[in-house]
C-alpha cells in the first residue's frame, strides 16, 4: 500500500485495503510509510465524510424546498368576467341611468 501511494495510486491502495490498515505497530512500517498511511486514512476519511454531509444537505435542501412549494397557494384566478345582469336588474340599471342622465 505504501508503494501505491507513493505512486500516486489512491485508487489501487483503497483497493488493497488501504482504510482497513490499523496502526498497532505490528506491521514493519518505518515511521515515514506509517505516516503516510495514517494521514492517507485521515485525509480520506475527512472527505468522505464531507462528501456525505454535503449529500445530506442537498437532500435536506430539497426536501425543504419541495415542502415550501407544497405550502405555498396557488396563483389568484385570472379575472373572472363581469357576470351578466339578469333582464330585469339590467334593465332597472338602464332606466336608472337615463334618470341619472349618464350615458
Amino acid at each position: 500500500m505504501v508503494a501505491l501511494l507513493r505512486g500516486d495510486d489512491l485508487d489501487a491502495a483503497i483497493d488493497a485495503g488501504l482504510m482497513a490498515f490499523v496502526d498497532d505497530g505490528a506491521q514493519a512500517l518505518d515511521d515515514a510509510a506509517r505516516a503516510l498511511l495514517v494521514d492517507t486514512q485521515r485525509r480520506l476519511r475527512a472527505a468522505w465524510d464531507a462528501r456525505e454531509r454535503h449529500r445530506a444537505r442537498e437532500t435536506r435542501l430539497a426536501r425543504r424546498k419541495a415542502e415550501r412549494d407544497a405550502r405555498r397557494t396557488p396563483p389568484p384566478p385570472a379575472a373572472a368576467p363581469k357576470p351578466v345582469l339578469p333582464a330585469v336588474a339590467a334593465a332597472a340599471l338602464a332606466r336608472a341611468k337615463a334618470r341619472a342622465g349618464t350615458p
